[in-house]
């Protein structure tokens, strides 16, 4: 079993998240000992999207305007075209991102979640994968998009649909442990 102990990971979504490209990754995020949480521009709660259909609706865990990237060890982007799709233009939303990206934090990304990385300038020169309907948008912001699984490329662990999970999930774990490193709090006495 891996042991991500501590690791604090964001979760950067809003309505219209693909629900299994949460669930299932903060699933095996949470069983390694990470401490997840929902960040949205959203406040109170989240509705996911189950393939065809409105799915679930999440509480929000740390409303974006008060979350600060640097409480946080990595991030997660999951996918859904509706999600990525508000976010990508959201200004705070890819601020956010763009942090973890210069900071050299570990993202994970999924889907339709790499709109949000070229946003951030964060596909430049990346070898990357994602749902295939992003392939032009991720070559036309300098990456090179291949069609796997699940890619690993300077810190972002990118993957192209639901039925990558599994390898998704292994990779952007291993991925935590190589860079284990908690952030660490100050607190006020």
């Amino acid at each position: 079993m891996a042991d991500i102990n501590g690791l604090k990971i964001a979760i950067l979504v809003t309505d219209g998240f693909e629900q299994v490209e949460l669930t299932e990754p903060r699933k095996a995020l949470d069983e390694a000992g990470a401490l997840t949480s929902i960040v949205s521009p959203k406040d109170g709660r989240v509705r996911g999207w189950k393939f065809t259909e409105w799915g679930d609706s999440l509480p929000v865990d740390v409303p974006l305007d008060q979350a600060r990237p640097d409480r946080f060890d990595a991030l997660l982007l999951p996918g859904g075209v509706i999600n990525p799709n508000a976010l990508r233009i959201n200004e705070k939303a890819v601020a956010f991102a763009k942090d973890f990206i210069d900071a050299g934090k570990p993202v994970a990304s999924i889907c339709h979640g790499p709109w949000t990385l070229i946003e951030a300038g964060a596909a430049q020169g990346r070898r990357l994968t994602s749902w295939p309907s992003l392939r032009t948008d991720l070559q036309n912001a300098g990456a090179e998009w291949v069609d796997e699984e699940v890619v690993v490329d300077r810190g972002l662990v990118t993957s192209r649909k639901p039925d990558d999970i599994p390898a998704f999930n292994r990779e952007m774990i291993k991925l935590l442990m190589s860079t284990r490193a908690p952030s660490r709090q100050v607190v006020a006495e």
